[in-house]
């Protein structure tokens, strides 16, 4: 190839490439609009961490699931000897001082009882009639004298007791600002760690909270051992209130 070939050919291909290059920009500029300009975006070195903040506190106050069950040839004989012997039970509560909106019916319950026996088909015994009540007692020092009242009134299943808080508020904002406090602490331990300057947080979720203590494993009284007893001693203990979160920090450069 001569000389003069060769620089036309060079020159042929700077021109293609000019014109590639324009077309390009064309495509990419909006009509009427400046040109686009794409940038490649880093992202930031981050920390994601989780923390969490507890507070014991001494519940006031206290629910007792407790019911009457009871069995009888048919199924009204059922049900009436239940109505009765609940109503003694409502009026014994009305007597220890518990306001008719803290007494809330949790179950209604009827069913067949049969006898088994083998090669021989069920034969029908009667029928059983189980009526539960919640009762929230907002007094912790009553809870012992209620549950008695109850039992001598005719309640002969008492489900469980659980312990609770008329207004968590207060123990959940403690726990907070602990959790908080607690995630700044893991967020600096890690910088230094990394030697990297901790940066501002971008963003902090929440989890946890106060939650109802669930009724503790059911209590069996019989009704004749109790007549003669003193009144049966509960202990609240603690609660505790647990606040979870989680931040996400950036790092400095």
């Amino acid at each position: 190839m001569t000389r003069t070939t060769r620089a036309l050919a060079l020159g042929g291909a700077l021109l293609a490439a000019t014109a590639i290059a324009a077309t390009a920009q064309a495509q990419s500029q909006p009509i009427g609009g400046a040109p686009l300009t794409i940038q490649a975006v880093t992202e930031r070195p981050s920390l994601n961490l989780s923390a969490y903040g507890e507070v014991k506190t001494a519940p006031d106050m206290a629910t007792i699931t407790f019911g009457v069950q009871t069995e009888a040839p048919t199924a009204q004989a059922a049900m009436q000897q239940n109505a009765e012997q609940m109503t003694r039970v409502i009026a014994a509560l009305r007597r220890a001082g518990i306001a008719e909106r803290d007494v809330q019916t949790s179950g209604l319950n009827l069913q067949a009882q049969y006898d088994y026996q083998e090669n021989q088909p069920p034969r029908l015994r009667g029928y059983q009639a189980i009526n539960r009540v919640t009762v929230t007692i907002n007094d912790l020092t009553k809870v012992g004298s209620t549950a008695d009242a109850v039992v001598a009134a005719g309640v002969n299943q008492i489900d469980g007791i659980g312990f609770g808080l008329k207004d968590p508020t207060t123990a959940e904002n403690e726990a907070r600002q602990l959790a908080v406090r607690a995630l700044q602490a893991k967020a600096a331990l890690y910088a230094q760690a990394l030697n990297q300057p901790l940066g501002s947080i971008r963003s902090l979720t929440e989890g946890g909270g106060y939650s109802p203590q669930p009724p503790r494993p059911p209590v069996m009284y019989a009704r004749a051992a109790m007549a003669d007893m003193a009144s049966t001693p509960v202990a609240a203990g603690e609660l505790t209130v647990r606040i979870d979160v989680t931040g996400v920090y950036d790092l400095a450069r």
